[in-house]
């Protein structure tokens, strides 16, 4: 259909940083920071971008790059709210911390304790929910919005749908990213406290820190100013569909804008929301049944880069996706908010800063090549097909079907075709999560062209999702 949607530098208006902060960087990295954000957004398409750097424990820096709404136009704003998908886990394991320390639950606490008609709830552990070792199938794997999930729900019918099924694996024994973990961590922290899961929130973690303009995204996402979109391939951006009521519950509930993200990551840093002991908890990384480490603590990932420690989280819900990175021995954070689904903008832009922010940049690691030839050629075979505005519906699951409309394939062709044909399709990433198998393939085509494919396939070897981005 239409062309892909790029900005020239020259198209990005940037809006004028106006932070309320003890410290600033130099010209020389601003300037810098300004060109890699635009570079990024440039070559992924992205709408727009909010970024915030945190040096020497201080907010240094929150601006707001391109449009937070195409038609009508509306720049985006460094004071606006961006939904943060799974950054908010953090907070819930905060909250679940809270309340250890109050003495009304411990991590080594049963689920039954609160749940016990859920599967196996006597073997699950409050701390396996919250390092994703639980075995309890993710409700919502996929990068974009299945039909299911633009209904109301209710969290404690997502819980019984989902944790009621039969476990992934046993307790302790593997790690697999579930959102049903956090949905249900939520559930608890309502009946530990005796009051609602927002209440107890704002209450303990968002008044007590000062964080400003923080939201609700379940309850109040007309607050949410951008506008969050996707496109199929390299096809137009089109405004994206978000979540319907309660699929926002614990696992991704907050907005807010960049700053306040940041303020956020300096309570780690500083450590003046728990007690050392519970950001100790949060910050270690959980071990297997088997010593194996999982690079995951208590509603974060924690990383150790050539001797620096790192806590990490992505995020993403229908139209947004961000990122946020805690270096807490140098007192350095950056963070990243995106109004596209499914990007890699977000990420990219914060990894292009952190060697200029660090004193020293860790070596990237390579993924593994795992050599799934057969996953390989199928994908292969199917991007092709798309290619030429071809497809076997046979391969695919209802939702993926639902994904391809006639909008969708329409996208693919006209976006995909003029590159040529593939030259090289590898997988480069492997790994469980929602009871199925989750792949990421580089894919360069004939004209140089280079792209990322993800895929899902089910255990019946149907393909849940295929999603294309720069």
């Amino acid at each position: 259909m239409g062309k892909l949607w790029l900005r020239g530098a020259a198209g990005l208006v940037w809006v004028c940083t106006c932070i309320s902060a003890q410290g600033q960087i130099s010209p020389e990295l601003r300037a810098k920071v300004d060109e890699a954000a635009a570079d990024v957004l440039e070559k992924t398409g992205v709408p727009s971008a909010e970024v915030g750097i945190v040096q020497g424990g201080k907010v240094v820096y929150a601006k707001a790059y391109g449009d937070a709404r195409l038609v009508p136009e509306l720049k985006a704003s460094q004071a606006m709210r961006y939904p943060i998908g799974s950054i908010s886990k953090q907070f819930t394991a905060a909250a679940v911390l809270l309340l250890q320390q109050d003495g009304k639950l411990t991590l080594e606490d049963p689920v039954s304790r609160w749940f016990p008609e859920l599967t196996r709830a006597k073997d699950v552990t409050l701390r396996e929910l919250l390092s994703h070792t639980s075995g309890y199938e993710d409700y919502a794997p996929q990068d974009y919005t299945i039909p299911l999930w633009v209904r109301p729900a209710n969290p404690l019918d997502v819980v019984h749908e989902w944790a009621e099924k039969p476990l992934d694996f046993e307790p302790g024994t593997q790690w697999q990213y579930s959102n049903t973990n956090f949905v249900l961590a939520a559930l608890i922290v309502e009946k530990a406290s005796g009051m609602p899961y927002w209440q107890f929130m704002e209450g303990r973690v968002i008044e007590p820190l000062h964080l400003k303009e923080v939201i609700n995204l379940d309850t109040d996402r007309k607050a949410v100013e951008p506008v969050g979109y996707m496109r199929n391939a390299l096809g137009p951006l089109r405004p994206a569909q978000m979540e319907g009521p309660g699929w926002y519950f614990g696992d991704a509930s907050l907005a807010m804008p960049v700053a306040s993200l940041l303020e956020w990551d300096i309570s780690i840093m500083d450590e003046t929301l728990l007690k050392p002991a519970s950001y100790q908890a949060m910050e270690t990384e959980v071990k297997l049944k088997n010593g194996e480490g999982s690079h995951y603590g208590l509603g974060v990932q924690v990383l150790d880069r050539n001797g620096r420690r790192i806590i990490e989280h992505s995020g993403e819900v229908g139209g947004f996706v961000a990122e946020n990175v805690v270096f807490p021995d140098d007192k350095v954070a950056i963070a990243v908010l995106t109004n596209e689904e499914a990007s890699s903008a977000a990420s990219e832009i914060a990894k292009a800063i952190a060697p200029m922010v660090l004193p020293a940049a860790p070596t990237p690691v390579k993924a593994e090549d795992t050599g799934k030839s057969a996953a390989e050629s199928q994908a292969k075979k199917v991007l092709s097909g798309l290619q030429a505005g071809k497809i076997d519906r046979a391969l695919f699951t209802a939702d993926c079907n639902f994904y391809f409309s006639a909008q969708a394939i329409e996208d693919f062709k006209d976006s995909l075709s003029k590159l040529g044909p593939i030259k090289e399709l590898k997988e480069e990433v492997e790994e469980l999560r929602g009871g199925m198998v989750f792949r990421a393939f580089g894919v360069t085509f004939a004209n140089g062209t280079n792209l990322e494919l993800t895929t899902y396939t089910t255990a019946d070897g149907k393909l849940e999702q295929f999603l294309v981005a720069p």
